[in-house]
């Protein structure tokens, strides 16, 4: 499918060629004007714009509204139409668009480096080990928590979802980073607190 461009659209994308766009993969929702909701995809972003794998696209010019995992509510318009998504311009203060550039910048350099966020964070072996997880599609698995921290978890499962599949591990909703013999690490969407592992454990650490 051919891109498609407007001719209004080009203000917004000589601004957008200000930034320079990093491949990263960030999964989120977006809202078109009907409020129609559905899940989606960054391939690549800058501060200024972003490209979106959806199932659904609305027309160009059209406004929409994103919740991303790591960089939160983004609003703009769509800007460009491609075979399997579309491209987003991206409206915010110039204070926001300097701490999105630096989210980015870390974010491409993890991947880059193989540098998982949780490292960081204190692994920590749970009493109760036994939980389950869900799928977006509706399938659950029952599963056993290896170790867990305030950004991710090693779980032990028969299967092996895709890298990149969101879940559920109880209410913290992350996605597969990687697979190992045993079975696969998930990196929550949002860092946890030592509270909400307690909560969601039972207080069982």
């Amino acid at each position: 499918m051919v891109a498609q461009l407007s001719p209004a659209n080009h203000q917004e994308l000589d601004q957008d060629r200000q930034f320079q766009r990093v491949a990263v993969t960030l999964f989120g929702r977006y809202m078109l004007e009907n409020r129609n909701e559905f899940p989606c995809q960054i391939q690549d972003m800058s501060p200024g714009s972003a490209s979106v794998i959806s199932p659904m696209s609305g027309d160009i010019g059209e406004k929409v509204i994103a919740y991303i995992d790591h960089i939160g509510r983004l609003e703009g318009k769509i800007i460009r139409i491609f075979s399997g998504g579309f491209a987003m311009s991206v409206s915010a203060t110039e204070k926001k668009r300097d701490k999105m550039a630096a989210k980015l910048t870390w974010l491409a350099n993890r991947h880059e480096l193989n540098l998982a966020e949780d490292r960081r964070h204190e692994r920590l072996v749970p009493n109760v080990k036994t939980s389950q997880i869900k799928l977006e599609d509706g399938r659950s698995y029952n599963v056993k928590i290896i170790d867990l921290s305030l950004s991710g978890a090693a779980i032990e499962i028969d299967v092996r979802p895709a890298i990149g599949t969101l879940l559920w591990l109880g209410a913290m909703r992350g996605r597969v980073v990687r697979h190992f013999d045993e079975g696969i690490a998930i990196e929550f969407a949002i860092l946890q607190s030592r509270d909400t592992l307690n909560l969601f454990l039972g207080n069982g650490f």
